[in-house]
């Protein structure tokens, strides 16, 4: 169960990476757009650049806390029973990661504002 907890993590995390890359491609594309003016596309492309950045800081958290618990998973002896694996899960900072609801499918923030932390 855990292990396959743990690809389900990892592939999210390459979901938002994946996302992260799309994100700057839009920006290049919007600053690019012959259409849009200086200061309209610089307002546009700097609040694009934020969000992106904060997907980052979100992909960051998630690999810290997913190597976290590759390390204390590895301490566990052979025959440790699931629900000491499900209390590393459960001792996470990062709810996406923590609370099963949210496992291998990250809230995404679905309206383009920033999300603040």
């Amino acid at each position: 169960m855990s292990l396959q907890k743990l690809a389900r993590e990892l592939d999210e995390t390459a979901r938002q990476t994946a996302s992260l890359v799309d994100a700057i491609a839009q920006v290049l594309e919007t600053l690019a757009d012959p259409a849009m003016n200086g200061e309209a596309v610089r307002r546009r492309a700097a609040a694009m650049i934020v969000t992106a950045l904060q997907g980052q800081d979100r992909i960051e958290q998630r690999c810290q806390n997913l190597a976290l618990a590759v390390r204390q998973f590895a301490m566990l002896p052979p025959t440790a029973p699931d629900s000491d694996y499900e209390e590393i899960w459960a001792s996470l900072v990062l709810d996406e990661l923590r609370v099963p609801e949210l496992s291998g499918v990250a809230k995404a923030v679905s309206s383009g504002d920033a999300e603040l932390f």
